[in-house]
């Protein structure tokens, strides 16, 4: 085992977005929910700036993204749009504080990963980042540095958290494989070169000094290989879009001490199956690996499949309940 399986994960937790927009009650919901692994909810639905974009790109130092018609725009001076994504961060982490006096554990926070915010933030000609190499290595600096103050906040605020971040890269497959269109839609940005993407990824892992860093994608073809060299302790994903062409990669990494963060149950509203169920599929992949029962509880977290922004409140504090459920499920009949 690597020195990331001694790193502390909970059983369960969720992925990031939660419906509604009051900041109080989704933190109550989480800290509730998951005693042993909680993280700061985004509440996308008060508008731009809480959206993960928004969030992130309020995270940047000396860049600053206002709202266009066509999504976000770099520009040359903090706006509006800014400051209401740092005014919402800030009154997150006052709940997040509020709800955690005195807890001591891994605590999970989450920031949009470089090339996933390179595909989404607007260049002034309109193409997006990813279309310059230049502006690509200036905005994971600057996301660089942003993030390390963020950190730096998150610890001052709960000082007895382990802290955890998970970095969303969920256009990481498409900016690989030469998938992101171009602002016309008629053309694709061609692909980005692996070395370049681990390298930016590595350093973003970097500025957690040596805290466990995750990498979440809801999209196919997770880059299990490339995630695990450029430093990530953990990788999220939505189990369903796994195929077999994924195990080598997946054995490899549970091998090595990799955290898997398994999406398994359904991040809309619809109806929940037994917490048993749920982790059926988990279970069916270690037993295709070859891996041994007793190593599922020690390597695996049980999440939903992505974020809960488009469910119900109701739904949402469900969904979340049943990770926990079905971690227990998992962890007491392993095979």
């Amino acid at each position: 085992m690597s020195e990331n399986s001694q790193i502390r994960f909970g059983p369960a937790t969720g992925v990031g977005s939660m419906p509604g927009a009051d900041a109080r009650e989704a933190v109550k919901t989480v800290t509730g929910t998951f005693e042993d692994f909680p993280f700061l909810p985004e509440l996308p639905a008060r508008g731009p700036g809480a959206d993960m974009i928004g969030r992130s790109a309020g995270m940047l130092v000396e860049l600053y993204a206002r709202v266009e018609p066509s999504g976000w725009r770099l520009g040359d001076r903090p706006g509006r749009d800014t400051k209401r994504a740092r005014s919402w961060l800030r009154e997150d982490l006052d709940a997040l504080e509020e709800y955690t006096q005195g807890y001591e554990g891994p605590l999970k926070v989450q920031a949009v990963g470089p090339w996933t915010l390179a595909t989404a933030l607007e260049l002034r000609n309109g193409e997006v980042v990813l279309s310059d190499p230049g502006a690509c290595r200036d905005l994971a600096a600057s996301l660089a540095e942003g993030l390390r103050l963020h950190l730096a906040e998150v610890r001052r605020r709960v000082p007895g958290a382990q802290v955890v971040l998970q970095l969303d890269e969920p256009s990481l497959t498409a900016v690989l494989r030469g998938r992101v269109k171009t602002a016309s839609g008629y053309r694709t940005h061609r692909a980005v070169d692996r070395q370049v993407v681990e390298s930016a990824l590595r350093d973003i892992v970097g500025v957690h000094g040596g805290g466990p860093v995750v990498v979440h994608s809801c999209a196919p073809d997770v880059p299990f290989a490339l995630l695990r060299r450029a430093g990530a302790a953990g990788v999220s994903f939505d189990l369903s879009l796994l195929t077999e062409r994924d195990d080598e990669a997946i054995g490899e990494a549970v091998e090595g001490g990799t955290r898997l963060l398994a999406g398994v149950v359904p991040g809309t509203d619809g109806p929940l199956s037994d917490p048993a169920g749920s982790v059926m599929g988990v279970r069916t992949l270690w037993r295709r690996l070859g891996l041994h029962p007793g190593l599922l509880a020690r390597s695996v977290t049980i999440t939903p499949s992505c974020g809960l922004a488009g469910a119900s409140p109701e739904y949402a504090r469900r969904a979340l309940a049943h990770c926990v459920r079905a971690a227990r499920s998992l962890a007491d009949n392993p095979e």
